[in-house]
């Protein structure tokens, strides 16, 4: 009997493919490894790139296109911070133009920039799993994946709280003093790009004092001193924008937005992890792997601290937000963005404790997670329909008056429609439609009754030429807070202002649904001046 002693192909090859392996650098495996994960996610996150902007798009694009150093005092009209509009005015001349998958396109960087982030502060604070675990977290991530195609601030807000966030743990519990003006830095950035940006601020300002007071006492003058550096020139350099924020909230707020219950403090978690399954599985295990670090010796000291310092600063934040609006409501499950940086960072650090099981619940959570969400990014808004039935049916003409009876779509219409009409809100005549001013909106629309501002609008419209109510659909949103209530309720008022007036024939809605399901946006009804 002749026996085969010859070795099997698989053995035969593993041990040089294994010496090969061993030969290239670490830093070469790495980077081939954080880059593969960011090629899967650049597939995962440009399904829809190209989708059509909705309300609030309109709104971002229309204000980069003003001059770059007109932007910040633009911004006293809208209420949020300059940083994303002034980077979005330079994209966009260096990209060439404003469409869709052009100015979608830098919200995917910032998206894709927090897996590299992500890698290096779970490496650095927690370990080289915890590292990797952060990357796949951030590289699938439901939230990211919708943000990172819209043409919002929050996919950078979302790398700059976990960078600003990172770089604290560094400065003041790994106690890298050459972390502090990056701290400092980056935290400046984060408050730039989004009013909640102060709540975390402050919320890492609560977790130096509790590092501070927990501190060895030969440590607490050294560590003070840095706070008062890091902190200092984080408020040396927002000073210039308080005057501004103090304006924006004296005379814009939310007017959009309800106050927040307490079940709302957990209900704006849930986006940010794909629903409330995902959330249990995150925050149950990642909970409870943080938490065992409080067994271990000596050398866990450092990333318990920072596991507690991390912690301490999201709860205060989310906290400070919740309370604050209760003051003045300004509650948006889109503005959580700021909390998802330092959240993942504890998912990823938190999971990786349990070993095995955790690398099995991270598997469940990616695979969950694994989702492009196209059919809901494309279905954000129908105004792009909207505008181009108006055309294809020959119903526009230079000088017809446009009209949004929800005031803040004027400047997403002026975006799909182009220049060359006449605009008009629910307010009257607009002079800049590319932005809309918010100062005290809501007791400006409660005094602009329709058919008083209709009489003082409709003389514009010529002869022959027509008068285009862009009106709100109803059904296919919540209109309960004071802002969008009113608008709820103005909106039939200005279709029958319109009706009645003996000088307009109606022409019709624009485009008809005959029946069929009604998508979220807005509708035009067209008239004719006799």
């Amino acid at each position: 009997m002749l026996v085969d002693d010859r070795p099997a192909a698989p053995r035969l090859f593993a041990a040089p493919l294994r010496g090969a392996v061993a030969r290239i650098p670490d830093r070469v495996l790495v980077a081939a490894g954080v880059l593969a994960i960011v090629l899967v996610s650049l597939w995962l996150r440009s399904r829809a790139l190209d989708a059509k902007f909705w309300i609030d798009e309109g709104l971002s694009v229309g204000i980069a296109h003003h001059d770059f150093f007109s932007i910040p005092s633009l911004l006293r009209e809208d209420g949020s911070p300059p940083l994303y509009y002034l980077a979005l005015h330079v994209w966009m001349h260096l990209i060439g133009g404003d469409g869709e998958a052009r100015t979608h396109a830098l919200s995917l960087l910032f998206a894709l920039a927090t897996i590299p982030s992500g890698w290096w502060a779970g490496r650095r604070l927690f370990g080289a799993r915890a590292g990797w675990a952060t990357a796949a977290l951030c590289a699938t991530c439901p939230f990211l994946t919708y943000y990172a195609q819209e043409a919002r601030m929050y996919a950078l807000v979302a790398l700059l709280g976990l960078m600003s966030t990172a770089a604290f743990a560094v400065a003041y519990v790994q106690r890298d003093r050459r972390a502090l003006p990056a701290f400092s830095v980056l935290a400046a950035l984060m408050v730039y790009a989004h009013n909640w940006g102060l709540f975390l601020a402050i919320g890492l300002g609560v977790a130096f004092l509790v590092l501070w007071r927990t501190a060895p006492e030969t440590d607490r003058r050294g560590l003070l001193r840095d706070g008062v550096i890091g902190f200092g020139v984080l408020a040396v350099l927002y000073l210039p924008w308080v005057p501004t924020l103090l304006s924006q909230a004296a005379h814009t707020g939310a007017p959009w937005s309800d106050r927040p219950g307490v079940d709302d403090l957990f209900a704006g978690l849930y986006p940010l992890v794909g629903g409330v399954t995902t959330a249990l599985l995150v925050s149950l295990l990642g909970i409870a792997g943080l938490l065992s670090l409080r067994h271990e010796g000596a050398a866990a000291a450092g990333p318990r601290r920072a596991a507690l310092a991390i912690g301490v600063a999201l709860g205060a934040a989310v906290l400070l937000a919740w309370l604050a609006s209760q003051v003045s409501p300004a509650w948006a499950g889109r503005y959580f963005s700021v909390f998802l940086g330092p959240a993942l960072l504890l998912a990823g650090a938190g999971l990786m404790r349990f070993g095995r099981l955790g690398l099995v619940a991270l598997a469940i959570v990616l695979f969950l997670w694994f989702d492009p969400r196209e059919h809901q990014i494309r279905g954000k808004s129908d105004a792009y329909r909207v505008a181009r039935s108006l055309d294809e049916q020959g119903l526009l003409a230079p000088r017809d008056l446009i009209v949004a009876v929800h005031p803040e779509h004027g400047p997403l219409m002026r975006y799909y429609l182009g220049p060359g009409y006449q605009w008009a809100d629910a307010l009257g005549f607009v002079a800049d439609n590319r932005v809309f001013d918010w100062r005290d909106a809501l007791e400006r629309l409660k005094d602009a009754k329709p058919r008083r501002t209709f009489d003082r609008i409709a003389p514009a419209v010529a002869p022959g030429h027509h008068l285009i109510l862009i009106e709100p659909i109803i059904k296919t949103a919540s209109w309960k807070a004071p802002w969008t209530s009113l608008v709820r309720r103005r909106a039939p008022q200005w279709e029958h202002a319109a009706d009645d007036d003996p000088r307009f024939i109606r022409v019709g809605p624009v485009p008809r649904f005959d029946g069929h399901g009604l998508p979220r946006g807005v509708r035009a009804i067209v008239y004719l001046r006799r």
